[in-house]
């Protein structure tokens, strides 16, 4: 026996709003939710900075790395898909989740041999932990049943949960510095623990949720077909973000890998708000298609998404130095491919809007040939760049990667047919560009290492 209808409506979980509305909370939720994440994974570098030798961190560093993209690997396009197909159908529920559950558990199985048995392959110090901690993204199975707070657009849960993970996460790093481990495959697993923990937490948080019908059928087939050009783009997405770390490590050493990395991560705080409107919009974006109005939609969420970002990363860019000096002196190495990271993560906030609008059209086939074609330039770039520049060159190939990517995807939703992307006005789209240069002139004019001495 079913439930009754009235449980099955969105407004079960969120109050009636504008859509956009409860776009723009969640996206606020998911950036408070980052901004503590992010706050506990840069007090874990840093307290692991100074506790790890240079070659230690920044193989910490590097398999942190490779678990982003085995994260996206075992996600394989499922949770896009899982919003896609449940949008205006939640009674759709119980079969795409089954059948994105199977996919997900088969491509966490197959990442765990590729990374905690690659660790064996070659000989890396640590193997044993490094695979103990590679088992955590298979409990990405469970955080599918999260799909019924993604269709409503309510995402209070979920960020509590993953608060609660950043500090669980946080808590075993500090335990394990207070036992003075210095094995950083022992640190990995205190990360990955806290991270397992809440895709359980999140999945019984869920459950109450979701329909109470078993699924009819299990169509993996039809939904691994049209995921899987999803999920290889979501793989080249982060490959083209993560995949430097190879160059650097392998042509460059460990040690700048290290710090190279520690501008990722505020790379990845920067980015975040451009990448969860992207996220939270989705459905929106879905609906919004039906109707004809996706372009107007995408001016109407890009622009000020864009003009934003170009005034707050602009006004960052005169501090790349004194920012990673917190970390330490040796740090400071890292500014100028630093600079180049955060004049990529504006065009971020512009491709991700991009991108998730290419997802909502269905067209997953171009998503595919925009990231690999991303991916390609990054590889290209990296080869060219990381033996004549190092660290910067790769912060360099990553800048024309996001560019590239920006490109492709204004020219594969035009090629969709979607109109209206310039919204009421195309001069809209220039004021993000003019605040990040205005910004940046005016930020310059301050006295940053003053301030920073005095605080």
């Amino acid at each position: 026996m079913s439930r009754p209808q009235e449980q099955n409506e969105p407004h079960h979980l969120a109050p009636p709003r504008s859509i956009l509305s409860r776009v723009l909370s969640g996206t606020l939720l998911l950036v408070l939710g980052r901004v503590w994440g992010s706050a506990c994974t840069f007090l874990s570098l840093w307290l692991l900075a100074e506790h790890l030798d240079g070659d230690a961190f920044g193989r910490y560093t590097f398999y942190l790395a490779a678990f982003m993209l085995l994260d996206s690997f075992v996600d394989c396009g499922t949770g896009s898909i899982a919003v896609q197909r449940t949008a205006d159908d939640e009674r759709s529920i119980p079969e795409v989740i089954a059948a994105t559950r199977r996919i997900r558990g088969v491509a966490g199985l197959i990442g765990v041999l590729i990374v905690g048995g690659g660790a064996y392959l070659t000989g890396e110090p640590g193997a044993g932990w490094i695979l103990l901690a590679s088992l955590y993204p298979v409990t990405h199975v469970l955080e599918l049943s999260a799909t019924v707070y993604r269709t409503r657009i309510s995402w209070g849960v979920p960020v509590a949960v993953r608060a609660f993970a950043s500090g669980l996460s946080l808590a075993f790093v500090l335990l394990l510095l207070w036992h003075d481990v210095t094995e950083p495959g022992l640190y990995l697993c205190g990360v990955a623990l806290g991270s397992a923990t809440a895709n359980f937490v999140l999945h019984f948080a869920s459950r109450r949720h979701l329909p109470r019908v078993p699924a009819l059928t299990v169509p993996w087939r039809s939904v691994l077909a049209a995921a899987l050009p999803l999920g290889v783009a979501g793989l080249c997405q982060q490959a083209y973000f993560y995949v430097d770390n190879l160059f650097i490590r392998y042509l460059v050493g460990e040690v700048p890998l290290g710090h190279y990395n520690v501008g990722m991560r505020m790379m990845s705080l920067c980015i975040m708000v451009g990448v969860y409107a992207a996220l939270v919009a989705l459905p929106w974006f879905k609906r919004e298609l039906v109707v004809g109005k996706l372009g107007p939609s995408v001016a109407r969420l890009g622009q000020p998404l864009l003009a934003a970002a170009g005034f707050s990363i602009g006004l960052l860019m005169p501090w790349s130095s004194a920012l990673l000096r917190i970390f330490g002196e040796e740090f400071a190495s890292a500014s100028f491919s630093l600079q180049w990271l955060l004049g990529a993560s504006v065009l971020v906030y512009l491709g991700a809007v991009m991108m998730t609008a290419l997802v909502a059209t269905g067209r997953t086939d171009l998503v595919l040939i925009v990231a690999a074609g991303g991916l390609a330039l990054n590889l290209a770039g990296n080869a060219a760049l990381v033996p004549r520049l190092g660290i910067d060159g790769a912060a360099i190939a990553t800048f024309a990667t996001e560019a590239a990517v920006v490109l492709g995807g204004v020219f594969c939703l035009r090629r969709c047919g979607i109109k209206g992307l310039s919204g009421n006005a195309a001069w809209r789209w220039a004021v993000g560009p003019l605040l990040f240069f205005a910004a940046w002139a005016l930020s310059r004019q301050l006295p940053v290492d003053a301030l920073l001495v005095r605080l």
